[in-house]
């Protein structure tokens, strides 16, 4: 693996990149970006930042949309952003409904162990950027920076007891991200 001092940005898509529907975004007509969160995610890579996406999708899992489908979701959004000339690293999904155990669907690490693992990259001290307490406990559990922006379940997150206590706060992923650039 390499360094630590990899520059590297993990996100969830629900609530960080995109806005978070009351259901399941299942189809790409569905997925529409947070405002700022597409600029974010351009000057991060601009600024030499690998970035990866690791994001629960129990959808699949439930049987209320396909593999097939969140794969054209992300299409939408890799679309989108390579519009823009960002391209992601990788984009991890646990497929998994939360009553199947799996060690893949946050809080548990397995999506960033896998991200390590296919990146070569140590994320050790690397920014996770979430919005529900279930991100962050996943970064703190991989030895990450637990990062909470306050759009998708942000508010409700913060005043969660179980939001973990060093967790970085932003109004958004643009805030976010201009913050991380300075201290680079």
């Amino acid at each position: 693996m390499s360094a630590s001092s990899d520059k590297i940005l993990v996100l969830d898509r629900d609530g960080v990149i995109n806005v978070d529907i009351n259901g399941y975004i299942g189809c790409p007509t569905l997925w529409h970006p947070i405002d700022g969160s597409l600029d974010a995610l351009v000057k991060a890579q601009q600024a030499g930042f690998r970035l990866a996406v690791a994001t629960n999708q129990s959808g699949v899992g439930r049987g209320i949309f396909s593999a097939d489908d969140l794969q054209s979701v992300h299409e939408k959004m890799e679309f989108i952003l390579a519009e823009r000339g960002v391209k992601l690293d990788i984009i991890e999904h646990c497929p998994h409904a939360p009553e199947e155990g799996c060690d893949c669907r946050k809080p548990e690490p397995g999506m960033l162990e896998a991200i390590e693992r296919q990146l070569a990259v140590d994320l050790q001290g690397a920014w996770f950027v979430g919005d529900s307490v279930r991100d962050l406990q996943a970064a703190v559990a991989h030895g990450m920076q637990p990062v909470l922006v306050l759009t998708g379940n942000g508010q409700t997150s913060l005043a969660d007891p179980e939001c973990p206590a060093n967790t970085l706060v932003f109004d958004d992923l643009a805030h976010c991200v201009d913050v991380l650039l300075t201290q680079q």
